[in-house]
């Protein structure tokens, strides 16, 4: 047969109509299969129209943002920033280190050279020259440039990108000039984190792309996740372009979203073609095949699709404006690839046909026949309902014995190591601490009344943490505001900076305002504590609530939800043995800080759930559509493992591989993303979804399928079952 008579039969074949009168997402593929060249078209631009901004995301969203918005420390920034001189946390600091005086006729021109190219940048308001006593050090070897905050802080990082090379090109003849500063560290550890997470990425698609043809068992088939994630990406990345002419984005929302896109585009790709196999195999009609698939599959992605976005909205909670942009970045990721599984995949589907399984390997034929169940999975199953127990304590045990240890993690704000040894913020922090003392790369600054300003400097002077006191500053507007600038006895990673700054808003005047940049990061540290427990209690909540009006049944929602939050726990469990206490870290390639960095538990809790949330979602949608069916608890829990084991096991196999190969990256933050999410979605497929989840719907019987008839009265009537 020619390819043009397949062709002309595969149309024939579309022209027929369902047989079963389809549902909403149901008619929505068959009009998009029906209308191929329209849909095509509509993603064409869609995908040019937003992919042409997305060449310029790398160096047009934020670097900075990493902020507790309406703290008192980044109200101390705003008012040095505005009434002294740009004397803000945000501020740039050129470190000139030299083996001689800084007097010296060779260091003073150095230090003119810096001066100019500090000055010729519109971004810096005023250069402050090195003062003797203040920033000249004891010895006379080392002085620090100020360069003034003349922007905001995401425009001060990309000052930082832009000088601290030409800056650190002056060093020579025992002469040694370093940027350093919060700025000038945002931006040496964005670029870090970015291209370690590029790399990683890079690594892990052959891996992927080996996963994709095993789990989907055909070459045609293993492409279509790329074409969701390709234009869900393009599309995602040219509309945070221009998101961030709204409002300041993270760059690292971008990574994120990348990273999801690609895990979503999988999860979604797998899950429908493998129903539409099964339902091709029956019917013979790729249209009607579409419809049945959009119908049972399709509903549980778009379900699925919805929990994501609702456990990443919670983290728009959070007052922090890299956490809200790198959340918005994700869930715009997720509606791009979310639309395009509802519309570009079905259409591509119900062309193709059963082209879709052409070059098949040998072992995946037989799962394009019959009802597409796994028969591997579907023994599986039948072992779990027979021995529940056997299987399910042991599961449970291990998940409880890894949970256990998150009662004593720790979380703070990342100190000066994530930053490469040779980057030049870590190299001017330490020729800082050297000349001045431990504390002087966290430098407190407190704005205070003039009138008050005397009482305020005996008071901080009087701190036993801290070990000098600038004079004060008057503000050079002529505002009655001083600045004074206290240096701690303490390494600004210290714990007892905290109590540093706690006693110093406790004793000092109450009109004085304590701040500086690694105020900003404890502000930002207790403001992530208090949000914590909210988060995770809202996407509880609100995940529980999605999964009740889909499944229409209070216990089984409960028990998805529950079984979900058991897997987060062990996930950061193993966490704190690892990135806490250190177990593993000379083999991981890592240095422990004692604690697990401070953005993790909202974050990546939000991160886990909604991927947990996934396979749950596939997992129990695919139980009660057998239990609408045939009414019978066993049937719908083999059925579930039979039709949806392989997919979860497949879609979590490319995922702990991708998350994993962040674990080579050399930065720490990756690294604990990668290792803390990869296993969380090990521990949540092997052990929850393909073990303790059937072993409960096993234990409940038809108790987790009940629904109370007031309920039911509330509820939408939503089905999973077709025909």
């Amino acid at each position: 047969m020619t390819t043009a008579q397949s062709t002309r039969e595969a149309a024939d074949s579309s022209a027929e109509p369902p047989a079963i009168l389809p549902g909403v997402l149901g008619r929505l593929g068959v009009w998009a299969t029906t209308r191929l060249r329209l849909v095509l078209v509509l993603w064409f631009v869609l995908v040019v129209g937003l992919g042409a901004f997305a060449p310029q995301v790398t160096s047009a969203l934020a670097g900075a943002g990493w902020q507790a918005n309406g703290s008192e420390s980044v109200t101390v920034r705003e008012l040095a920033q505005k009434h002294f001189g740009g004397n803000a946390s945000s501020a740039l600091q050129v470190v000139v280190t030299a083996d001689k005086q800084v007097s010296d006729p060779s260091v003073r021109k150095v230090i003119a050279e810096a001066t100019a190219l500090l000055e010729h940048d519109s971004r810096i308001s005023t250069v402050v020259q090195p003062q003797a006593g203040a920033t000249i050090s004891r010895d006379g070897k080392a002085a620090v440039l100020l360069a003034g905050a003349g922007a905001d802080t995401n425009d001060m990082v990309r000052a930082a990108d832009d000088l601290k090379k030409p800056l650190s090109e002056l060093s020579g003849d025992g002469i040694e000039v370093s940027a350093t500063g919060s700025s000038v560290m945002w931006s040496d550890f964005n670029t870090a984190n970015h291209d370690a997470m590029m790399h990683s990425e890079m690594v892990s698609w052959p891996v992927t792309m080996a996963i994709l043809v095993l789990a989907f068992g055909s070459l045609v088939a293993a492409g279509l996740p790329l074409l969701l994630t390709i234009a869900g990406l393009a599309a995602s990345a040219g509309a945070l372009v221009l998101l961030n002419h709204a409002t300041p984005t993270s760059i690292w929302a971008m990574n994120f979203a990348m990273m999801f896109a690609l895990a979503l585009g999988i999860d979604y790709a797998l899950f429908l073609v493998v129903r539409f196999r099964a339902a091709l195999a029956r019917h013979g009609n790729p249209v009607r095949a579409v419809a049945e698939t959009m119908d049972t599959a399709g509903k549980a992605v778009a379900l699925s699709g919805l929990t994501v976005l609702v456990s990443l909205s919670a983290v728009m909670l959070v007052p922090a404006p890299a956490f809200r942009s790198m959340a918005l970045g994700i869930m715009l990721a997720v509606v791009f690839v979310l639309a395009a599984t509802l519309t570009l995949l079905p259409a591509v589907l119900g062309r193709l046909g059963s082209r879709v399984n052409a070059a098949s390997l040998p072992i995946a034929r037989a799962a394009a026949t019959g009802d597409g169940s796994s028969p591997r999975f579907t023994a599986w199953g039948e072992r779990l309902w027979r021995h529940p127990l056997r299987y399910g304590l042991p599961a449970l045990l291990i998940l409880v014995a890894l949970a256990a240890p998150v009662i004593g993690l720790r979380t703070a704000m990342p100190s000066i190591t994530v930053v490469p040894e040779k980057d030049s913020s870590r190299v001017g922090y330490e020729a800082v601490q050297k000349a001045f003392g431990d504390g002087a790369p966290g430098t407190l600054q407190v704005v205070t009344p003039t009138a008050e300003a005397d009482r305020t400097a005996k008071e901080l002077a009087a701190n036993k943490g801290i070990a000098g006191v600038m004079p004060a500053q008057p503000a050079a507007d002529g505002s009655s505001l001083s600045l004074i600038q206290a240096v701690p006895t303490v390494d600004p990673s210290d714990p007892g900076l905290e109590k540093t700054v706690d006693a110093l808003r406790r004793d000092l005047p109450s009109s004085a305002l304590v701040g500086g940049a690694a105020v900003e990061n404890l502000d930002l540290q207790t403001t992530l504590d208090d949000k914590t427990p909210l988060v995770m209690g809202v996407v509880l909540a609100l995940g529980f609530l999605l999964l009740l009006v889909a499944l229409q049944a209070p216990l089984v929602a409960l028990i998805g939800t529950l079984t979900n939050l058991l897997a987060t726990a062990a996930a950061f469990g193993a966490a704190r043995l690892i990135f806490q206490d250190g177990h593993g870290a000379d083999l991981l390639g890592f240095t422990s800080q004692g604690f697990l960095d401070g953005w993790a538990p909202v974050f990546f809790f939000a991160m886990i759930f909604a991927i947990a949330m996934d396979y749950t979602v596939f997992l129990l949608s695919t139980a009660k559509e057998h239990y609408e069916k045939t009414g019978d608890p066993r049937t719908a829990a083999v059925a579930a493992l039979g039709h949806s084991g392989r997919v979860i096991f497949a879609a979590a196999a490319v995922m702990v591989a991708v998350f994993f190969t962040f674990a080579l990256s050399g930065p720490l933050p990756p690294k604990e993303m990668g290792i803390v999410l990869g296993i969380a979605v090990l521990l949540d497929a092997a052990l929850v979804r393909l073990v303790l989840l059937p072993v409960l719907l096993r234990l409940t019987g038809r108790a987790a399928w009940h629904t109370p008839a007031w309920l039911r009265r509330i509820l939408p009537d939503i089905h999973f079952s077709h025909g």
